[in-house]
C-alpha cells in the first residue's frame, strides 16, 4: 500500500468500473456529435475573476467552494468549478463568434472541483459532459439541448428521471420581480449570510435547501406573475417544442439553479433514486454572460450532465451496461520460440483491429489461462514447440472450451471471421 491516498472527497477510477464511466461519457456525447456540436477542451484552472463575474459572487460556488490560489508570479487562479464560463471565454478568445456561422455549438468533458462536504453523489472532484450553443436566441436551441440530454439518458436505459423546467425572465422583467422578492425576503427571519444574499441575488434564496428557510418562503412572489410577454411567449415555445418531440417535463416555479448567469429557460434533470442528491444534470439560457466577462452580447444556452451522478442513477435502477470486454483474444506462448512467434501474431491482430493481450512474464500454462479467463477474452491462442513444428497454433474458445489447430499464416483471418 502507498504512503499516500487520494485527497478527501476525491476518487480514483479503476478497471473494470472505469469502463462504465467511459460508456456514460460516450452515451452523453453521442447525440451531441450527431447534432453539429464540436469538441472543445479548456484548462483545468482559470483566472479567479472569470468565475467571480460569470458564476456570481453571491453563489456558494464562488464564496465557499472554489479552490483559489495565487501563483509564484502573482496570478490569482482557481480550479474550474464549472464548465460554461471557461468554454465561453475560450470561444471569445478564439473569435469563434465572428465567423458568421452562429450558433457556435460546442461540447466538452472533464473534471471539475468544488470544496464541498463529501457525501455520496457529491464530491470535491467530479466529472461532467457539457454542451453550449453560443450566439443565438432561439427557443428551438433550448428545446434541442433538452431533447439531446433526454435522448442520452434513455440510450443508457434510464427511465426514472424527470425534467424540471422554469423561466427566469430577462433583463426587462426580472428586475421588477427581484425588487418584489427582496421586499418579501427582508421581512423574514434570516441569518446574516442569507440577508447579504438577498441584496446581491435574492433568487438564490429560493434555492436554499434548509427547512428553516423554505418554511418561510410560503407566499413568496412567483416569477411567473412578473414575466413580460416576450418571456412568456419564448417559454411557451420551448414547452410546445418539447411536447411535440414527446419529451415530458414538469413546471417548477422555484427552480433557479445555483449559478447567477441564467436567464429565461432553466431546467434540471433529477432522478428519484438518488435521495437528497437527486440532480443528475441541468442547465439553461445565459444571454448576458458574455457581457459579464467582457465580451459582446451573445445570447447562449447550455447544460452539464454529471457522469458520477449518472452512474449512481444506473445503479439505482439496477442497470448494467453491456460493455464489450477490453480483450477479445489472449495469447499464451509456451517457450521462447513460441513467445517470439506469438508476439508477432499479437501485433498483427492488433493492427487488424482485434483487441488482443499477451501472457507477459513467462507464466506457465495454468496461470496464463487463468489470466485469459479473467481478461474476459473470448478466444485464447496457445502455442508450444510441437505446435510451431507443425506450423499451427491452438485456438481455444473460452466459452465452449472447444480447441482447434489453425495454420499460423491463417490465424488473423480465422480470428476476425470468428469474432465477426
Amino acid at each position: 500500500m502507498s504512503t499516500f491516498q487520494a485527497p478527501k472527497g476525491t476518487y480514483d477510477l479503476l478497471p473494470p468500473n472505469s469502463a462504465t464511466y467511459l460508456a456514460v461519457r460516450e452515451a452523453i456525447s453521442g447525440p451531441l456529435k450527431n447534432s453539429g456540436y464540436g469538441y472543445i477542451e479548456t484548462p483545468g484552472f482559470e483566472n479567479v475573476e472569470l468565475f467571480a463575474r460569470g458564476v456570481g459572487e453571491s453563489t456558494d460556488i464562488v464564496t465557499k467552494e472554489m479552490y483559489a490560489f495565487e501563483t509564484k508570479g502573482g496570478d490569482k487562479l482557481a480550479l474550474r468549478p464549472e464548465g460554461t464560463a471557461s468554454v465561453l471565454r475560450a470561444a471569445l478568445e478564439a473569435n469563434l463568434h465572428k465567423g458568421g456561422n452562429l450558433p457556435v455549438k460546442l461540447w466538452y468533458s472533464g473534471s471539475y472541483y468544488r470544496y464541498e462536504r463529501p457525501q455520496k453523489g457529491r464530491y470535491r472532484h467530479f466529472s461532467q459532459v457539457g454542451a453550449e450553443a453560443i450566439g443565438t436566441e432561439d427557443p428551438a436551441l433550448d428545446a434541442e439541448l433538452i431533447i439531446l440530454a433526454d435522448q442520452a439518458y434513455r440510450s443508457l436505459g434510464l427511465r426514472n428521471f424527470r425534467i424540471l423546467l422554469n423561466s427566469l425572465g430577462d433583463k426587462e422583467c426580472r428586475p421588477v420581480y427581484r425588487a418584489a422578492l427582496q421586499d418579501f425576503l427582508r421581512g423574514l427571519d434570516l441569518d446574516d449570510d442569507t440577508r447579504r444574499r438577498v441584496d446581491i441575488n435574492p433568487l438564490r434564496v429560493l434555492d436554499d435547501k434548509r427547512d428553516a428557510v423554505q418554511r418561510q418562503l410560503t407566499g413568496a412572489p412567483m416569477l411567473r406573475d412578473y414575466l413580460c410577454e416576450a418571456c412568456k411567449a419564448y417559454h411557451e415555445q420551448v414547452r410546445e417544442l418539447l411536447t411535440a418531440a414527446g419529451v415530458g417535463f414538469e413546471d417548477d416555479e422555484k427552480l433557479v439553479r445555483g449559478l447567477d448567469y441564467y436567464t429565461r429557460t432553466t431546467f434540471e434533470f433529477v432522478h428519484d433514486g438518488l435521495g437528497s442528491q437527486s440532480a443528475v444534470g441541468g442547465g439553461g439560457r445565459y444571454d448576458g454572460l458574455s457581457e459579464m466577462i467582457g465580451g459582446p452580447a451573445l445570447p447562449s444556452v447550455g447544460w452539464a450532465l454529471g457522469v458520477d451522478r449518472t452512474v449512481l442513477a444506473l445503479e439505482a435502477e439496477g442497470i448494467v451496461l453491456d460493455i464489450p470486454a477490453a480483450t477479445a483474444v489472449y495469447a499464451v506462448p509456451l517457450g521462447e520460440e513460441a513467445r517470439r512467434v506469438l508476439f508477432g501474431t499479437v501485433t498483427a491482430l492488433r493492427r487488424a483491429g482485434v483487441a488482443t493481450d499477451f501472457a507477459y512474464g513467462g507464466k506457465g500454462l495454468k496461470n496464463a489461462m487463468k489470466s485469459a479467463n479473467r481478461s474476459g477474452a473470448r478466444l485464447a491462442l496457445v502455442a508450444g514447440e510441437r505446435d510451431l513444428a507443425d506450423g499451427v497454433v491452438q485456438l481455444k474458445d473460452l466459452e465452449s472450451g472447444e480447441q482447434t489447430p489453425v495454420a499460423l499464416d491463417a490465424v488473423v483471418d480465422e480470428i476476425t471471421r470468428k469474432l465477426g
